[in-house]
């Protein structure tokens, strides 16, 4: 009997490794001589343990050596596999004695120092080292898990012994949400040319592929991709010039490098930074930084904080009164306090009280530094503007009656001891402002007293405000309510509100200049009359007066009226004439309920009954009043309420 023998055969594959825990790089160089070139490449890693978010050991195995390519335009002309020169733990930005719950981080930098021969070429050269992929929980960033690498240095066309920019600070590896965040992305130039940043793309590109068979010093078979290089996908509301959620926002100083804002939102931000060196006023060469920052709640137990009482940015205060300065520190976790007022050439502006007055010796703009526990492990420090600039004083005066929809000028005089004024905000108590130096303003007829209020202010921020109160009265001129009345009877008029009246026309009237002429009409008919008049302060009104003369005795009720509150047909109410006595006036509902009953011939029905307003319906009213000869006499008719 035969025996079958079955071979087993285990093929072990190596799946391809992601380089998640690079977190950002520099790559430069010094020109030695002989075009020869001497670079440096830094790459910064995430070194935690795997479970608290680090890299895997795959991956950072994969990390050297450094297959670097060396293009020519788009040929590759040189591949260089470049072993480590040097691994080492980045030091933290910051002492965890100063934070309530410092986070758990660890940065190392693996360092690739390698010298390439490069003669002067039309063309320049393009060094690159790719690796993939970012963080997948990179914010700013599309599909971030897929998102390689591109580390990228230039050789500029036609170069004569060049050294690049080198940037001088190791990238942040925390940063605290609220807190105002100030990095020095700021670099050397030992060629002394000109320096200028900006926040730039981020570069794709790179992948991941198993270790070849021999072994792990081998090159990797993933050669270096050709330029150019694509951007990297930045996801919505950011860009590569706005890479962070920060209120102010992230900006950098293009002179300094200096990055500051304050962020808003947890996460993790890719940040790309470009340096151009500029020589005879041209670029020559620009030089990238790339690195991840890990926004995160890490209270600081102590923070230098001075408020911002100006309108400008960083300025603490501008004033144009004095030379004196009170100081308010609003730091938290301080012991002692260490003060300098910014004054150039003197090294006595200096205090260690917690919130020092200052008398400046002198106008100008300064920079005030306060250093919270200094010389101890958990110090903190900012700084902010001053400006000094006696004196400045807002006021303005006023000219014209001080009646209402009358205009009234206003006249700027306000005065500048160094600068002209150039600013005028008005506010005039009733929802209008102006922005002019002089304006002439009309105030509303409501009977109040306006602060009106004057913000003026100058080109150094100077900013003073002045106050004045305008007793506007409310003007009203009352001719009274409109009448009827019959032929060959008199009237007597009675308007109220202003110091003198004038009725027009003056026809049926025995004196058309006071306020209770006597009308006499003989004829019937509807005559209007226009009364005007001028209050004791010279403010002019006026009201108008229609009276119908009837040739019989009457009684008029309208058929419908609108009680709304807009003043106008508000009440339901009679008109009569040629009755000794109104005995009732009477309303009634559709169900024959009386809503409403009155002996009075002014008063009228507003449209509720007990406290309830009646909604739109017709109502029905009867009227009893005594005519000349005693007889009794009933009116009815019907009128619509509406709402």
């Amino acid at each position: 009997m035969r025996k079958l023998i079955v071979f087993v055969i285990l093929i072990s594959f190596q799946l391809p490794t992601e380089a998640s825990h690079i977190i950002g790089y520099d790559f430069d160089y010094i020109c030695l001589s002989n075009n020869d070139y001497q670079f440096t490449l830094n790459v910064y890693r995430d070194c935690r343990p795997e479970n608290q978010g680090g890299g895997t050991p795959g991956a950072l195995f994969e990390d050297a050596p450094a297959n670097i390519g060396v293009f020519l335009g788009s040929q590759q002309i040189i591949r260089r596999v470049v072993d480590e020169t040097s691994t080492s733990i980045v030091p933290p930005a910051f002492s965890n004695n100063c934070l309530l719950n410092p986070p758990i981080r660890c940065i190392s930098k693996i360092v690739f120092n390698f010298t390439i021969n490069l003669p002067p070429n039309p063309l320049g050269y393009t060094l690159v080292y790719q690796r993939c992929c970012r963080n997948s929980s990179t914010l700013n960033i599309q599909n971030a898990g897929s998102t390689g690498n591109s580390f990228v240095c230039t050789i500029p066309p036609n170069d004569n012994c060049n050294n690049s920019a080198k940037f001088n600070e190791i990238p942040p590896q925390i940063i605290c949400i609220n807190n105002p965040w100030v990095f020095d992305c700021s670099a050397f130039d030992a060629d002394a040319d000109s320096l200028s940043y900006s926040f730039c793309q981020g570069l794709a590109g790179g992948g991941s592929a198993p270790q070849p068979p021999g072994g792990p010093n081998s090159p990797k078979p993933d050669p270096p991709q050709a330029p150019p290089y694509l951007s990297i996908q930045y996801r919505s509301p950011y860009s590569a010039f706005n890479p962070m959620t920060s209120n102010p926002g992230l900006t950098i100083d293009p002179v300094t490098g200096q990055i500051t804002g304050t962020p808003t939102l947890q996460g993790i931000y890719a940040i790309s930074v470009c340096c151009n060196e500029w020589r005879n006023g041209v670029v020559i060469n620009t030089v990238r930084r790339e690195f991840q920052v890990n926004v995160t709640n890490c209270s600081k137990a102590v923070v230098a904080n001075i408020p911002v009482l100006a309108q400008e940015p960083n300025t603490y205060q501008i004033n144009c009164k004095d030379r004196t300065v009170y100081f308010i520190n609003n730091s938290t976790g301080g012991f002692s306090y260490q003060w300098d007022f910014g004054v150039p050439n003197i090294t006595t502006d200096v205090s260690t009280a917690k919130n020092p007055t200052y008398i400046y010796p002198d106008t100008g703009t300064f920079i005030v530094k306060l250093v919270v526990n200094p010389g101890s492990t958990c110090p903190d420090s900012i700084e902010r503007i001053v400006k000094i600039y006696p004196t400045f004083q807002a006021d303005y005066s006023f000219n014209g009656l001080f009646c209402p929809d009358l205009p009234i000028d206003f006249t700027d005089l306000s005065t500048s001891t160094y600068f002209p004024v150039n600013y005028w905000q008005w506010n005039f108590d009733d929802g209008t402002v102006s922005s002019s130096q002089n304006v002439s303003h009309s105030f509303p007829n409501i009977g109040k007293e306006f602060n009106v209020t004057l913000i003026s202010g100058n080109e150094r921020g100077c900013r003073d405000t002045a106050s004045k109160i305008l007793n506007i009265p409310k003007v009203k001129l009352d001719a009274g309510n409109d009448t009827v009345i019959l032929m060959n009877e008199f009237i007597q008029f009675n308007a109220v509100g202003t110091q003198t009246y004038n009725w027009s026309p003056p026809n049926f009237l025995n004196n058309p200049n006071i306020a209770n002429p006597l009308g006499f009409y003989t004829d019937s008919g509807r005559y209007q009359y226009i009364i005007s008049g001028f209050t004791d302060a010279g403010c002019p009104a006026s009201d108008t007066l229609n009276v119908t003369v009837s040739d019989k005795a009457y009684i008029i009720i309208p058929n419908a009226f609108t009680p709304n509150g807009d003043g106008k047909n508000d009440i339901l109410r009679m008109l009569s004439s040629g009755f000794k006595k109104i005995n009732s006036f009477r309303i009634f509902n559709r169900w024959g309920e009386k809503v409403f009953e009155t002996d009075n011939y002014y008063e009228g029905w507003d449209g509720n009954l007990k406290g309830e307003k009646q909604q739109t319906s017709t109502f029905f009213w009867v009227v009893s009043v005594v005519d000349l000869e005693d007889n009794v006499r009933i009116f009815q008719g019907d009128v619509t309420l509406i709402r």
